[in-house]
């Protein structure tokens, strides 16, 4: 299985997983509170990470820094996804029904494939497309709940705007994932705990006692900071619209383990989601896209080994270890063999 593919499923099963952790803590902390802290426990604790990363490495020149242009692009990412999302979301929350809310939250599969596929170029084709159905309509028949369903209102409209930032955010956190994915994870969250915790206090909400904030920092840290760094991982190894749609199989995740710790009820729900995510799946996973294609001369950053795209030398002294970073340049080539849209393979087709 290809690593981009592991680490996109990866990502999907720490998100999920944390759906059941972070609702134990709802009795305690208010929503708005529970993401801050959240978020702020994924950015802390990648913070930490990466200084005892840099601390055992003894070098920061270990680590791929975005370049000037690429700070715009995850700067305008954090907007988009750590600012403008959870205000839009906490907005329409206020006024939609939980069960709506739940079905207009798929939207973000949904905006994340067509902005990548129709906006940002990212090839497909029609068994990808009925692979993203698939995972789709698992997650919906997942979301769909006994609730009333109501008509289209302002507050669903916020909602839908809000998995619009957020499908922004992962095509523009496509455009830096070469750079190191431990640094923008940590930054996204850092920025979103901020925010959150900021319109939450603003608001009157007030903190939960020590041991339910060192809890929600730690579900955070595994299910939104690590998660995050898997999921730039599968950006550059496998392209926006993939990635969204293996991890959108996320809920699943998180119904399972529901019912194997929490001893939740299987649901029809639960088997019909399971069927259709698992058709989905596969469909993905037979995905054999091969053609002859060109590479343009570039300069980048990224951590790499030295396989067929990296055959270069080095102007200082290199101790043998892979993967590795350092700036590095590919010539033109032109070639023939299977490949995704990764952070190599953004060119165009016929």
């Amino acid at each position: 299985m290809h690593r981009g593919v592991i680490h996109a499923l990866l990502a999907a099963a720490l998100f999920g997983a944390s759906t059941p952790f972070a609702k134990l803590l709802l009795g305690d902390v208010h929503p708005l509170v529970l993401a801050g802290l959240l978020y702020a426990g994924s950015g802390v604790g990648l913070a930490i990470v990466q200084v005892l990363r840099v601390s055992f490495t003894r070098s920061a020149e270990h680590i791929a820094w975005p370049s000037p242009q690429d700070w715009g692009w995850l700067a305008a990412a954090i907007l988009a996804g750590g600012v403008l999302g959870p205000i839009l979301l906490m907005s329409g929350l206020a006024t939609t029904a939980a069960s709506t809310t739940s079905l207009l939250l798929n939207l973000e599969s949904v905006f994340t494939a067509l902005l990548a596929w129709f906006l940002f170029r990212e090839n497909f084709d029609r068994r990808i497309a009925a692979g993203m159905a698939a995972i789709l309509a698992g997650g919906v028949v997942l979301s769909v709940g006994p609730g009333h369903i109501g008509g289209v209102s302002r507050g669903a409209l916020l909602v839908a705007a809000a998995c619009l930032c957020w499908a922004i955010d992962n095509n523009l956190t496509r455009k830096v994932s070469a750079s190191d994915a431990i640094l923008i994870a940590g930054l996204k969250g850092f920025v979103a705990g901020v925010v959150n915790l900021s319109i939450a206090l603003g608001l009157g909400y007030a903190m939960p006692s020590a041991d339910s904030v060192v809890q929600a920092a730690s579900v955070g840290f595994f299910g939104y900071g690590l998660s995050l760094v898997l999921f730039v991982l599968a950006l550059r190894n496998l392209g926006t619209a993939r990635t969204g749609a293996y991890f959108a199989i996320a809920p699943f995740f998180g119904g399972l383990l529901a019912v194997l710790l929490l001893g939740d009820v299987v649901t029809m729900q639960l088997v019909i989601a399971g069927a259709l995510m698992a058709a989905g799946l596969w469909l993905h996973l037979r995905e054999r896209h091969e053609h002859e294609h060109a590479h343009d001369a570039v300069d980048h950053d990224h951590a790499h080994r030295h396989d067929v795209h990296h055959q270069h030398s080095h102007d200082f002294a290199w101790d043998g270890n892979e993967p590795h970073s350092h700036p590095h340049r590919h010539d033109v080539m032109v070639h023939k063999h299977v490949h995704f849209p990764d952070v190599h393979h953004r060119h165009r087709h016929g």
